[in-house]
């Protein structure tokens, strides 16, 4: 399952000149980690998150911001993908959505946010959104074969994830690159469409939207209107390549989204930015639609994908067949 990186996740956001690790400073550790600024790290900071509320916290490679009451966006700005996890905090318990790139130290960061007994729960299992989920106890997961055989961890994708051009700025202190690898964890119950995770005081409900993967969910509180989309929905190019990935399963999960929008006040995505408006769901079926009809001219992105833009989303497709 090896990823490609024939183009970012972030390539249509704009650029802006530094490699920074703080808003408005460039770090030493950065200049030194490297010779060459990679262009995904140009972008960097973004400037949207100057209007969330970062949270103090003693790690370098996250950084963590309060999106909502108890809700916080744990942001890896150094890595390309620009992963977001999400701890959401009830009265007894929390859940993590996703543990990221396994680069840094996530449980660090966790326990400084709340002392509460933790469960995980991924997105989908590539190996971005998975990487600490062995640091975890309690790791819920989707009954099926993908999820499975993910589980079980990979050396490859993990290495790929630190190539050349990969990282911004420094690793941290004491990580082993010929180590690095996405290691296995346990399961410990299965999830499925419909469930619902008591917080405490907090209640969320698990929505299958395969496509993106076979996998794939959203979160939704309904109560607070939240909604998380892991890669289903993100502000930037959206991956629609994979050969896990299912277009049919893509639309019908997307249309399911944007039936939810009424009742949304966020979206919350897993790369780049943490929020979004509840417009955008039914943008990105309009949007979906057109770039999968072959509506609007592809633009070339590696050796056979392409990218459709249609208005402010984007996605990386395989190249369309010649026609007859």
């Amino acid at each position: 399952m090896t990823i490609q990186r024939s183009i970012p996740r972030n390539r249509n956001l704009g650029i802006i000149l530094g490699c920074f690790l703080a808003w408005g400073a460039v770090s030493a550790p950065c200049l030194l980690a490297q010779t060459e600024i990679p262009e995904w790290c140009r972008s960097l900071p973004r400037p949207e998150y100057k209007n969330l509320r970062r949270m103090p916290v003693n790690n370098s490679w996250f950084e963590v911001y309060e999106v909502a009451p108890a809700v916080f966006a744990i942001y890896e700005p150094h890595q390309s993908e620009e992963t977001i996890s999400y701890l959401i905090v009830g009265r007894k318990r929390a859940l993590l959505f996703d543990t990221g790139m396994g680069i840094g130290d996530l449980r660090d960061v966790t326990a400084q946010l709340t002392r509460l007994p933790i469960v995980v729960l991924n997105s989908h299992t590539h190996d971005d959104h998975v990487g600490d989920n062995w640091q975890f106890d309690t790791v819920y997961s989707m009954d099926t074969g993908f999820s499975r055989k993910n589980a079980r961890g990979s050396r490859e994708d993990a290495q790929d994830e630190i190539k050349a051009g990969e990282i911004c700025g420094a690793l941290p202190s004491g990580f082993d690159r010929n180590a690095y690898a996405t290691r296995p964890w346990k399961i410990a119950a299965w999830i499925h469409d419909g469930s619902r995770i008591d917080l405490g005081g907090r209640s969320v409900e698990v929505l299958a939207t395969p496509g993106h993967t076979p996998d794939a969910i959203s979160l939704f509180d309904q109560r607070h209107g939240l909604l998380f989309t892991g890669d289903t929905y993100y502000p930037g190019t959206i991956w629609l390549y994979r050969p896990e990935t299912d277009l049919s399963a893509y639309d019908v999960s997307v249309r399911r989204l944007a039936a939810l929008a009424p009742q949304v006040k966020l979206v919350l995505g897993s790369h780049n930015i943490p929020i979004a408006l509840p417009s955008a769901l039914p943008e990105l079926v309009t949007a979906f639609e057109t770039a999968r009809a072959h509506q609007v001219p592809p633009t070339a992105a590696g050796t056979g994908k392409v990218v459709y833009k249609v208005g402010n989303i984007s996605f990386l497709m395989h190249t369309p067949a010649p026609a007859q």
